[in-house]
Formats: C-alpha cells, structure tokens, sequence
C-alpha cells in the first residue's frame, strides 16, 4: 500500500477505558484504507508534538481505533486521554510493513505481544478471523487481558508475571521455553526491544527460519 504522508484531520468519536491506564480512542475514518498491522502517527490541537500508534481496529470496520498505555510524563498519550467526542485530531498515514504473510494460505500465525504491543494483533485476528493463529500476551496483571472476548476462544493465551491466575504464570519467553515453537509457523513479534531480542533468539535456537519471524518494536 502507498504511504500517505500527508495529515489530516478526523474527529474524535468516543474513548473506551480498559484499565486506570490503558484506552481505545475511536475516530472517524474519513477516506483512510489500510492494511492490519499498520500504523499512525497522531497528534492533537495547537500542540506540534506527534506519536505512532498501530491501529487497534479491523480492516472494514467503519471507524479507526487505537489502544493506548498513559505514559508517565508522555505528553501525547495524555493528551489523547483527554479529548472528547467531536474534538479533533490530527493524522498521518497509515504507514508500515507489519502485516500478515498470507503467501500460505494454511500457516499457522504465532502472534507474540507484550502490553499494548497488542494493538496490530487485534487488528489482524478481526480482519482475518478465518487464519490460524494463535497469541500469546505478556502483561503483569490479569486485567491487562485487552478486551480478550474479542478472540477466537482458545486463540488468547495471557502470560501474567506479577499474578496468578491466567492461561500461564510468567512471561512470554518463559513460555516458550517450556513449549517448543513450531520451527515451520510464522512469528510475529510486537511490544518492548527487550522482549522481542529474547523471543527472536529462542525461536532461532529453536530451528525457526529469519524469513518467518516479523517483528514491530513498540520501545
């Protein structure tokens, strides 16, 4: 898909609060086409400073969404926190390459997050429901579990390492030492650099091509 770089301005539609720190902001879609996975550079009223976000929303859904984590001392975040229905908000994109490889219509899709690194994966299990995926979050808490109703049940494996009580106690590293990856499944990585360096290398070591590992750094 070609880059859009120019901004423009949507509307703000409502703000929907997950946790005390985490929302989905919707806006108007105006004329935006994009791919799940991609992302957008927002920002608000009479204040130059601008922020990427991935888009949390499907493909054909008539609305753009996207989740976001208040950021102490990120001006951006709280700003976007305090708009209200109506108030408008400046746009850049969609941009990236973070998308599926459907080259193989079978795969198996492993969608590995940490936090709201979520937010492309959202957008591609509801853009491509019929896929065979399978996500792993990593949160510190069980009300991190971002809308996990959403999922195809049994897709959504919570990975908490501050509580008991989710799918699995540790994080997503952790998990994958005790479950062998599949050396043939496509990887997609999102969330901290620290997360993905360590995933990247535990699938290697695990016999899984370069070519089938994808990855997005959030920070």
């Amino acid at each position: 898909m070609e880059k859009t770089t120019v901004e423009q301005v949507s509307k703000v539609i409502d703000i929907r609060l997950l946790t005390n720190s985490t929302f989905v902001l919707r806006f108007e879609k105006n004329d935006i086409s994009f791919r799940a996975g991609q992302y957008l550079i927002l920002g608000t009223k009479n204040n130059p400073e601008r922020r990427e976000y991935s888009i949390y929303s499907p493909e054909k859904a008539d609305y753009l969404e996207v989740l976001v984590k208040l950021v102490e001392l990120g001006s951006v975040s709280r700003r976007l926190f305090e708009l209200k229905g109506g108030d408008p908000l400046y746009i850049q994109g969609p941009l990236g390459f973070f998308n599926l490889d459907n080259s193989e219509p079978d795969a198996k899709h492993v969608f590995i997050a940490s936090g709201s690194g979520i937010s492309p994966f959202h957008s591609m299990a509801l853009s491509y429901p019929e896929i065979n995926y399978t996500l792993l979050h990593g949160v510190r808490k069980l009300d991190e579990g971002y809308e996990r109703n959403h999922y195809v049940k049994g897709r959504y494996l919570q990975c908490t390492s501050g509580e008991k009580g989710s799918e699995f106690f540790g994080r997503v590293t952790d998990y994958l030492k005790k479950h062998r990856p599949d050396p043939l499944a496509h990887y997609y990585l999102c969330g901290n650099s620290g997360m993905i360096d360590e995933v990247w290398n535990i699938l290697e070591d695990n016999d899984v091509s370069v070519k089938n590992i994808h990855a997005e750094v959030y920070f």
